[in-house]
C-alpha cells in the first residue's frame, strides 16, 4: 500500500492494517471505560503493559481510535429534547451546506443519506420550541436547502458509543430480507433548478 493510499484510508476512517482479536478486545474494554489505565487494560486483555501501550498508540496513529471523551446524558445536562431533521439539499450546494452545518453547535450528528432526503441531523434543544426555531428558522432558511422534515425523538432506546465487527452476529443469508425498503429519490430531482 502506498503512503497516499494509507493516508486516504486513515482519513476515511479505515485502518491501514487489519485488526486482530487483541485489538478488538482493547477497543471493547475502552468502550466500557475510556479512562481505564494501561496496566488494568493489559491485565484484562492478558498482554504486557508495554504491548498494551504500543497497541493503543498504534490504534490512535492508524485513526481507529479518534479520541477520548466523556459520555453525557443530554437530558440530565439540560437538553431534554432531541430531534431528527431530514434535509434535502440542492445538488450544487453540498460544499456550502456541509461547511455551514459544521459550524452549528446545535447539531450533534450529521450524516449524508440515501433515499428521499440527502442528510439527517440529530439536534438537541431545551424544549420543542427550540427544535422548531432551529429547523424552520435556521436550517430551512439556508439557500442550499430545498426541504426540511423534523421528527421529535420520543425515546432513545439504544445509544452505543460504537459497534465493532465481533459484536455482529452471523446472519442466515438464505432468509428473506423482510420489510427492508430503499426509498428512491424524488422524481425529477436531477432536473432541479440551480440556486
Amino acid at each position: 500500500m502506498s503512503s497516499t493510499e494509507a493516508e486516504h484510508n486513515k482519513d476515511s476512517g479505515r485502518s491501514a492494517a487489519a485488526l486482530d482479536a487483541v485489538s478488538y478486545r482493547i477497543l471493547d474494554l475502552l468502550r466500557e471505560n475510556g479512562r481505564i489505565s494501561i496496566a488494568a487494560l493489559a491485565e484484562k486483555v492478558g498482554i504486557s503493559r508495554a504491548n498494551a501501550y504500543t497497541r493503543v498508540e498504534s490504534l490512535m496513529a492508524d485513526g481507529v481510535i479518534t479520541g477520548f471523551s466523556a459520555r453525557v446524558d443530554p437530558a440530565r445536562a439540560g437538553l431534554s429534547i432531541g430531534a431528527m431533521i431530514f434535509v434535502t439539499v440542492y445538488p450544487q450546494a453540498w460544499a456550502s451546506f456541509r461547511a455551514q452545518i459544521a459550524d452549528m453547535p446545535d447539531v450533534e450528528y450529521c450524516a449524508v443519506t440515501t433515499g428521499e432526503h440527502d442528510a439527517m441531523l440529530l439536534i438537541r434543544a431545551t424544549d420543542v420550541s427550540g427544535v422548531h426555531a432551529f429547523s424552520t428558522g435556521v436550517i430551512a432558511q439556508l439557500p442550499e436547502v430545498r426541504t426540511v422534515v423534523s421528527v421529535v425523538v420520543l425515546d432513545e432506546v439504544i445509544r452505543r458509543p460504537y459497534v465493532l465487527p465481533p459484536d455482529l452476529p452471523e446472519r442466515n443469508l438464505d432468509a428473506p430480507l423482510g420489510m427492508t425498503q430503499w426509498t428512491p429519490a424524488t422524481a425529477g430531482r436531477d432536473a432541479l433548478p440551480p440556486r
